[in-house]
């Protein structure tokens, strides 16, 4: 393998923010079919602390921690 070639996306970060979208991505989905959609949507914009929002937080990180994972890593020479 040459030391030019680098498996972009391929480390700790996306697969931390890729368990965090996709563990987010459950707990939505879960409200959504237990609740409806209507009533998640209040969930989301009341003022008190919910796991929607969290989750929507969770979403949020992941996409955070997965561009961290895509950014350049080439040494200068």
């Amino acid at each position: 393998m040459s030391h030019e070639y680098y498996r972009r996306g391929r480390n700790w970060y996306t697969a931390i923010g890729t368990l965090f979208i996709i563990m987010a991505g459950i707990v939505l989905a879960r409200q959504l079919v237990l609740w409806g959609p209507e009533f998640v949507q209040d969930f989301i914009f009341n003022s008190e602390f919910t796991s929607e929002k969290l989750s929507i937080g969770m979403i949020g990180f992941g996409v955070f921690m997965i561009l961290l994972g895509f950014r350049n890593y080439e040494s200068p020479r």
